[in-house]
């Protein structure tokens, strides 16, 4: 059976948002009079969702102090979702082939849903996607594939039928455990060897938009 739903990770896989993220945190270290990080210390911490991040920038704070701190880092975000961050080198061309053939797609992010939805409003490619969520729309987030099998559900999809496409181990954990096939996108902000159990990888838009026609066509779900 070919490949007709393809679950897309957000932040590394299709939009480089890196700096506009670490420009949040350090507001938020800020705001606490804490030493700013780098951009390298910040990639090493995003990935499980926004609350998992303040934990780790202001690691000896109270629940409550991390509860300000979260709503500040959100409040920053929102405000400054698209300064800096870019989408990958032909990731937007290859969203809108896949569209124009027929794929649908959807985002499975472990950022905000309303982050997520608004950096997409803010390219002009949310209607591309018919289904957006984040790492607060369900009970669970990656790498649990609680919210990949709810959408392909929601989607109509089969497993059979559906690929994840991210770029750290949280997504292709989630897809793995879901049954489905998984696509490593070796540009973004995992190590590669975080990698190595997916089904496939690329090294670009163009060669994921290779693998995935190559999908679509054939079926297979291991390695063609």
């Amino acid at each position: 059976m070919s490949i007709t739903t393809v679950l897309f990770d957000l932040d590394g896989t299709l939009v480089d948002s890196l700096e506009d993220l670490a420009d949040a945190v350090n507001h938020v270290r800020s705001a606490s009079a804490l030493p700013l990080l780098t951009v390298a210390d910040v990639r090493t911490m995003i990935g499980k969702g926004a609350k998992n991040l303040i934990q780790m920038v202001l690691p000896a704070s109270s629940d409550q102090e991390r509860e300000r701190a979260l709503q500040l880092f959100i409040d920053f975000n929102t405000e400054h979702i698209v300064d800096k961050s870019i989408f990958y080198p032909g990731v937007v061309e290859m969203l809108k082939q896949l569209h124009a053939a027929g794929i649908t797609m959807a985002v499975i992010s472990n950022k905000h849903e309303s982050l997520s939805r608004l950096i997409l409003h803010a390219f002009g490619v949310h209607d591309l996607f018919a289904h957006i969520s984040g790492g607060d729309t369900f009970s669970e987030k990656k790498p649990s594939p609680l919210p990949l099998l709810s959408v392909m559900e929601l989607l109509g999809s089969t497993p059979e039928q559906s690929c994840m496409v991210g770029d750290s181990i949280n997504d292709i954990d989630a897809g793995n455990a879901a049954g489905i096939t998984t696509i490593g996108c070796r540009w973004g902000y995992g190590a590669a060897d975080e990698l190595q159990s997916a089904t496939h990888q690329a090294e670009s838009a163009p060669e994921l938009l290779t693998i995935l026609k190559s999908l679509s066509a054939s079926g297979c779900r291991g390695t063609c």
